[in-house]
């Protein structure tokens, strides 16, 4: 009796289980990394708290609140990163594409932060001061 209990209950659980770890495989094998040609170019990023309206704050005139970034295609940060710097509390020397979006790197390599997407070419982070930044392509100059 004991036997079929314990039994049953490995059944009712194994499936469960299986259906856990496959999903969680499969998921993370959806996510798709974008070459990093695709990013880059340059950037709009946009200094915002979190009540405030990003197309809002860009018909301002707050050269402290937007700065343009330059994503390099060697993977480097060129003009405008001393802008974001001053926002990130360090300066960002490189950048990577990320399944969830684009990372920015430190001197060491190591990632600073991670701007997630929010849709097409939009991307955001909230830092730990409640501020958000957010890097949308910006437009063509003619």
């Amino acid at each position: 009796m004991i036997r079929k209990a314990f039994t049953y209950k490995v059944v009712a659980w194994l499936p469960a289980a299986l259906m856990m770890i496959s999903g969680e495989t499969s998921m993370a094998s959806s996510l798709r990394l974008e070459e990093p040609s695709v990013f880059a170019g340059q950037w709009q990023a946009t200094l915002l708290t979190q009540g405030d309206d990003s197309q809002a704050q860009k018909q301002q005139d707050k050269p402290s609140n937007t700065c343009v970034v330059e994503l390099q295609p060697n993977q480097t940060l060129g003009k405008g990163a001393d802008c974001l710097g001053a926002w990130l509390g360090q300066t960002p020397i490189g950048w990577f594409p990320d399944p969830d979006g684009l990372s920015v790197t430190g001197k060491e390599g190591s990632r600073i932060v991670l701007f997630s997407r929010q849709r097409g070419e939009l991307f955001s982070v909230t830092l730990k001061s409640g501020l958000v930044i957010t890097l949308e392509r910006a437009a063509p100059t003619s």
